[in-house]
């Protein structure tokens, strides 16, 4: 019987045994699996070691790489929050793309992503070949400045210079696409629930909502701000609506949400308020969070790629290693409608 798988008991393959299996050398072995063999090696060869290393079970000695190669080949994943879903989706996007260039990553949590924050590597930097802070704060990354390493940034603020590069989404598009939803279908009384958390990515999203609005002649927006917690944004949306047989038919007809949960918060008040969604209140969030389809109505929302912010950071962050420049073209979002919005009702 023939193959390439090894038997239990025995010792672990080497390179020299992937090499052997493949018909190859093992410097082809080593350009294949540490990524560099475009330009110097067959795609067919290099397809034959993959396959050969696939079925011998082979795994590189990454310690002795590292000493080899001075470079450990991890990066660190900064966020403010493990709980959010957007940061576990970026992680996921991020480690794919590390795992196929032979890296790990390694996520470490900077509360809100306000600063500044400690640095989880100060006896041990050169544990580390990169940084990728995600919807951090400017003053929040300090520690990592000085570390001397490449530093990528996801969804922050263009205006800092001091990063190897940069992924951004078009979060100003996003609103806009909201903004246009809602004027579309005739709403002009609005209610921003936004978030209580100061951060660029918020802030972009309140000035191209007021300007949306702008464009439309009387339209009226309240501002009102909440922490991302369902009870917290209930509370701010409740007195928002106030009541709901008030004077004036002055009630808000919509209410646009900085994040999906914020917007969960928002469904829960509309009720407690004795108003129906979408026909006498519209909703919207921005996320498109598996809760938007948990609530009831299911959620209109703006869908951020973020698996795709953590794929494009890691591949800047890979480019940046390899000394190549990265262009900083903004990821497209889109606007998801369901459920929560209609119509404005009538005057």
């Amino acid at each position: 019987m023939t193959g390439t798988s090894t038997p239990r008991g025995t010792a672990r393959p080497t390179s020299r045994d992937v090499a052997r299996a493949a018909g190859v050398s093992q410097a082809t072995v080593s350009l294949v699996l540490g990524d560099k063999w475009r330009g110097r090696v067959s795609e067919r060869t290099a397809a034959a070691v993959r396959d050969a290393a696939r079925g011998l079970g082979y795994r590189p000695n990454l310690a002795a790489r590292s000493l080899r190669l001075g470079h450990t080949r991890t990066a660190l994943l900064v966020v403010p929050a493990l709980t959010n879903e957007f940061f576990a989706r970026v992680y996921t996007g991020a480690a794919g793309v590390a795992a196929e260039h032979g890296f790990g990553v390694v996520i470490y949590p900077s509360p809100d992503g306000l600063g500044p924050a400690r640095d989880p590597f100060a006896s041990a930097r050169a544990a580390l070949d990169g940084v990728i802070a995600s919807s951090m704060a400017t003053e929040a990354l300090a520690a990592f400045r000085g570390m001397d390493l490449p530093l990528v940034m996801l969804d922050s603020d263009p205006a800092d210079p001091s990063v190897a590069a940069r992924v951004n989404l078009d979060i100003e598009d996003g609103m806009r696409q909201v903004a246009r939803h809602l004027l579309e279908r005739g709403h002009r009384r609005f209610v921003h629930l936004a978030s209580a958390v100061p951060s660029w990515t918020f802030d972009v999203r309140a000035r191209a909502l007021a300007t949306a609005l702008a464009t439309v002649p009387g339209t009226e927006v309240r501002t009102v701000r909440a922490p991302f917690e369902v009870a917290a944004a209930r509370a701010a949306t409740e007195q928002a609506l106030g009541d709901p047989d008030g004077p004036g038919g002055a009630r808000p007809t919509a209410v646009v949400c900085d994040g999906d949960l914020l917007a969960a918060g928002a469904l829960k008040a509309a009720r407690r308020r004795g108003l129906r969604v979408p026909e006498d209140l519209s909703v919207t969030g921005f996320d498109d969070f598996a809760l938007a389809t948990a609530v009831e109505p299911e959620l209109t929302t703006v869908r951020l790629p973020a698996e795709r912010v953590g794929e494009h950071g890691m591949s800047a962050l890979l480019a940046a290693l390899e000394g190549r420049s990265v262009p900083e073209d903004d990821l497209p979002v889109e606007l998801v409608v369901r459920g929560s919005t209609a119509p404005a009702p009538p005057r």
